[in-house]
C-alpha cells in the first residue's frame, strides 16, 4: 500500500506538471508580422506556455471580438492603436490583468488608468508622411511638407493610405485631421486629399511598403515603420508635417472571458518588461517603448522632435466618436477616389 501511495503521487505530481507544460494562449497581434512571430517564439521560449498567434489590424480586431463576446476565442489582443484597446475597455470587451504598471512611462500608466487597466501602453507611434525621392524626381512632383499638400492637383493617383474601417494607422491620422483643423474643416481637405489617393489598404504599414518599392509615390502611416524601410536602403524620405501631428499609444489587452487568465497575466507582464521591448529592434521595430529600460535605436522617432498635438484618446477612443466620424467618413470621404484593398 505505501509503495502504491507513492506512486499515486508521482503520477499526480506528472500530471500536474503536463498540465502546465500544456498551457496555451491564443493572441491576436496588430505589429508587423515579423515582430508578432518573434514575441510568441521568445514567450514560448521563456515560459513554455504555446501560443497561437494571428495577425490582424485593429479594426479587424475589434469587429471579431464584439462578434464574439461571450464566447471569446481569443485569450490577448496586442499591439495596434490605442483607441479601439481604450473601446473595447470601454464596452467590456477587455479586462485588468493586474500586472504591475508603475515602472513604465507616464503616457503607458496614462492609459492604464484611463481604462481601469484594461489597456497599458506597450509603445507610441509618431503619424507621418513619407515619399519616394527617386519616383518623386522622375516624375518631377515638389516634396510634400504639409497635410494640406495632401490635396494639391499635382498629387493625383500619387498617394496611398489605409482604410480607418480596417486600420488603426487611418482612424489615427482622421482623429487627428479632426483635432488640427477642426470636424468639419478636417473632412473637406479628407475628401480632397482622398480625391489624390490610388489605393486604400487594409493594413497601416502597407502604403509605405508600397512607396518604398516605388509602386507608389507619397504613404500616410508611423514613422517607426518608415524608419525601418529607410534603414534596409530603400530611397525614402520621412516628413513631420508642418501643421503637427498625431500619434498612437499601442496598448495590450486582456480579452474578458478568456479561460486562460493566468497565462493571459504572464504575457501582458512579457510585454511590458524591457527585455522583450529591446527584443523589437532585431526585426526592425523602431517605435518607442513604454519601458524605459528597453533599447531604443537613434535614427528612431524623438517625440520631442516633432510637432505633436495633444491627442485626446479620451474623445477619440470612445466608441461613439469612433463611429461617428467612421460614417461621416463613409458618406463624405470613401467615394472620392482611390480602390480599395479586399
Amino acid at each position: 500500500m505505501k509503495h502504491y501511495a507513492i506512486s499515486a503521487l508521482a503520477l499526480a505530481a506528472g500530471m500536474a506538471a503536463s498540465a502546465a507544460s500544456a498551457q496555451s494562449l491564443s493572441v491576436v497581434c496588430s505589429n508587423e508580422q515579423a515582430w508578432c512571430d518573434l514575441m510568441a517564439q521568445n514567450f514560448e521560449a521563456d515560459t513554455g506556455i504555446d501560443v497561437a498567434m494571428v495577425r490582424k489590424s485593429t479594426g479587424e480586431v475589434l469587429a471579431q471580438i464584439r462578434a464574439e463576446a461571450g464566447n471569446p476565442k481569443i485569450d490577448v489582443w496586442w499591439g495596434g492603436t490605442g483607441d479601439p484597446h481604450l473601446i473595447a475597455a470601454n464596452e467590456g470587451l477587455s479586462v485588468a490583468s493586474g500586472a504591475d504598471t508603475s515602472a513604465l512611462l507616464g503616457w503607458a500608466q496614462n492609459m492604464a488608468e484611463m481604462s481601469q487597466g484594461r489597456a497599458i501602453g506597450v509603445h507610441v507611434g509618431l503619424l507621418g508622411m513619407m515619399y519616394n525621392t527617386e519616383v518623386l524626381a522622375e516624375k518631377g512632383l515638389p516634396a510634400p511638407a504639409c497635410w494640406r499638400d495632401l490635396a494639391k492637383p499635382e498629387y493625383k493617383g500619387e498617394v496611398t493610405v489605409s482604410n480607418p474601417q480596417s486600420s488603426g494607422t487611418a482612424y489615427t491620422q482622421l482623429a487627428t485631421l479632426v483635432q488640427l483643423f477642426g470636424e468639419d474643416e478636417a473632412f473637406k481637405l479628407l475628401a480632397e486629399m482622398s480625391a489624390n489617393v490610388n489605393q486604400h489598404t487594409k493594413s497601416g504599414s502597407a502604403p509605405s511598403k508600397m512607396a518604398a518599392r516605388g509602386e507608389t509615390t507619397i504613404s500616410v502611416g508611423f514613422m517607426h515603420d518608415m524608419v525601418n524601410l529607410k534603414k534596409q536602403g530603400f530611397p525614402v524620405t520621412i516628413v513631420s508635417p508642418c501643421e503637427g501631428t498625431g500619434y498612437e499609444v499601442g496598448a495590450v489587452s486582456v480579452i474578458n472571458g478568456t479561460p486562460n487568465m493566468e497565462a493571459a497575466k504572464k504575457w501582458v507582464e512579457y510585454v511590458i518588461s524591457a527585455e522583450a521591448q529591446s527584443k523589437g529592434l532585431e526585426v526592425g521595430v523602431f517605435n518607442i517603448p513604454s519601458n524605459p529600460g528597453a533599447a531604443t535605436d537613434p535614427e528612431a522617432p524623438d517625440m520631442a522632435a516633432v510637432k505633436l498635438i495633444d491627442y485626446d484618446f479620451a474623445t477619440y477612443g470612445a466608441s461613439e466618436t469612433r463611429e461617428r466620424l467612421l460614417a461621416r467618413w463613409e458618406t463624405e470621404v470613401k467615394s472620392k477616389g482611390g480602390s480599395f484593398e479586399e
